[in-house]
């Protein structure tokens, strides 16, 4: 399996995961043209695409699925929620509903060789899902836009090989910064995004001897930065009781423009 990240940021988000036969995306919150240049770099073409995953309907997650399903008439694979509010944004223009496959979380689902597992996050949207993708014995998984984890999260995310995990803000750039305060208390709750401690809290949660990458993405162009959420992720895992630490693993930040390394597991 490989996995790269095309795109990720408060800005836009859009990753890659494929096996040798099959090849998905997970959200088009970025131009067509930016997600062609992330696929060249791996050998690949938008007419290699199986289907779009979608977590939900917010903007930086669905940018461009309405040019990708009119022009290269790509599956769309989402819960049904979040379809309708697809089709309610003024963003995506007409979508062919042919194009649409329903997923429900806890749901597995197959595309060719990829197990698709959805599970239920809790953020402001429709019906909102985080994917676990799974290839014969290796795992894949991409949770992001998540205000909370829990048992549920844990498990969903548990054995994986390698991850995408949130970590959008640190707390006291938020409180401080310009941000109107009924923005900030959204982005604080229960249905907002996970903090850089949050997320290495989670991350500490699921380390186990299979998992040989993480990246943190969906950081804050306002709330954060690399090194920060980094060394925040790397001091809330080292100073925990597990038996793991940052540096059995790696870790990286997942870039806003740029296309990350290609992960093969």
């Amino acid at each position: 399996m490989r996995m790269m990240t095309i795109a990720s940021g408060s800005s836009g988000n859009c990753v890659y995961i494929g096996s040798d036969n099959t090849h998905v995306l997970i959200d088009t919150g970025v131009s067509r043209k930016r997600i062609q240049e992330g696929l060249n770099k791996a050998d690949l073409d938008i007419k290699d695409i199986s289907a779009v995953l979608v977590t939900h309907e917010h903007i930086d997650h669905i940018k461009s699925l309405g040019v990708l399903s009119r022009k290269d008439g790509i599956p769309v694979y989402t819960t049904e929620g979040t379809w309708d509010g697809i089709l309610n944004s003024l963003s995506t223009g007409n979508i062919d509903h042919c194009l649409f496959n329903q997923v429900k979380p806890d749901q597995e689902i197959m595309i060719n060789d990829l197990v698709i597992r959805p599970f239920s996050v809790s953020h402001d949207a429709n019906d909102p899902v985080a994917y676990r993708i799974e290839c014969g014995n290796k795992s894949m998984a991409v949770a992001t836009d998540l205000g909370f984890y829990n048992d549920y999260i844990i498990n969903n995310l548990k054995d994986c090989n390698s991850l995408i995990i949130e970590a959008n803000h640190d707390v006291n750039l938020l409180q401080v910064g310009s941000y109107p305060y009924y923005l900030k208390q959204r982005i604080l709750s229960d249905k907002g995004h996970l903090s850089n401690e949050a997320s290495g809290k989670l991350i500490d949660n699921i380390l186990n001897n299979q998992c040989v990458n993480v990246f943190l993405g969906h950081l804050s162009k306002e709330n954060n930065y690399d090194k920060l959420a980094f060394e925040t992720v790397k001091c809330e895992i080292d100073m925990s009781d597990s038996e793991f630490k940052s540096s059995d693993f790696n870790i990286s930040v997942a870039e806003r423009d740029t296309p990350s390394r290609i992960i093969e597991v």
